[in-house]
């Protein structure tokens, strides 16, 4: 029988102590070990039969312990443990769950609040993913996906921050014909040159005759926030193009100056952090696919004229 996924937390970690970093298959190997998994049990799959349980609630404990900044991946499907969590394996704690995540990470708390209910107090939190019994079905599920969702979006920046600058400058670009500007007719989109753009990283043409253009700068960057300064040269770029539309992309965020900042009245420009930028790729499905779709039906109360 495999064990609800908190109590792979715990063996995740200690599997990954010696510092060296593991492969999601040499992880669920080691883990079906630990736990002493027959054949049987390795190959059971999710209620919804998309992948084994064992793969299921590895890469969850994994979303976890990341989150709370004890396990890292440098490479993608890569783990490493951090010095955070060294630090914690020198406590000799024996047991990791949800709730210790919570009264003991910061990170891991910003992360359970960015849910649509950021209203739940760490006091909440149940040792055991239990059934809460102060909210409906219904809730139970919109709070699960919003989870999910979040998680999503932490692995989507991680993964783009990988990325090439040119392969981040195309992406916006898509990014934007999916939501629909200058989608409806060819050449309609393009990245500009990466040398002696002044600042104009792609341009959207809104008409056939470019008469209207949209244009986008782009900012790969991991940590740093982009400063007003940085939206006073877009704007300067913008104008020298005598265009009045801009859209300035970052994978990071903007500092408070950043986004007080108002340009002339003539001037329109829309800042996009990296997590909207994250939540418009998953509203779009841009890097994006749907990995499994459950249906909730309720009574056609037309068919039975009740």
């Amino acid at each position: 029988m495999i064990p609800v996924f908190e109590e792979f937390m715990f063996p995740f970690l200690h599997i990954l102590a010696n510092g060296e970093p593991k492969t999601k298959r040499e992880m669920d190997e080691a883990i079906a070990k630990h736990f002493n998994l027959s054949e049987e049990d390795k190959n059971m799959r999710t209620r919804g039969g998309s992948q084994t349980q064992l793969y299921d609630r590895a890469q969850w404990a994994a979303t976890y312990l990341k989150q709370a900044k004890l396990v890292e991946s440098p490479e993608r499907g890569i783990y490493k443990i951090t010095t955070a969590g060294k630090i914690l394996l020198q406590s000799n704690i024996q047991k990791i769950t949800r709730k210790f995540l919570v009264d003991n990470f910061e990170s891991f708390r910003d992360f359970i609040n960015r849910r649509s209910d950021s209203s739940k107090a760490s006091s909440e939190i149940k040792e055991t993913p239990t059934i809460k019994s102060e909210i409906s079905p219904n809730e139970q599920i919109e709070d699960i996906y919003s989870e999910i969702n979040e998680s999503l979006i932490a692995d989507l920046r991680e993964v783009i921050n990988r990325q090439t600058p040119q392969f981040f400058e195309k992406l916006v670009v898509d990014l934007l014909v999916k939501m629909g500007y200058g989608g409806s007719f060819d050449d309609s989109a393009m990245v500009t040159q990466l040398v002696g753009d002044e600042g104009i990283d792609g341009i959207i043409k809104e008409d056939k005759l470019g008469l209207d253009n949209i244009y986008i700068q782009a900012k790969k960057w991991a940590t740093n926030k982009v400063s007003r300064p940085e939206i006073q040269k877009f704007v300067g770029a913008i104008t020298g193009q005598n265009a009045k539309k801009g859209v300035f992309i970052t994978t990071s965020e903007f500092t408070d100056e950043a986004l007080k900042f108002k340009p002339g009245s003539d001037i329109k420009i829309v800042l996009i952090d990296g997590k909207m930028l994250a939540k418009y790729m998953i509203q779009y499905n841009l890097g994006v696919s749907v990995k499994q779709t459950y249906e909730i039906k309720d009574i056609d109360r037309d068919y039975f004229e009740i």
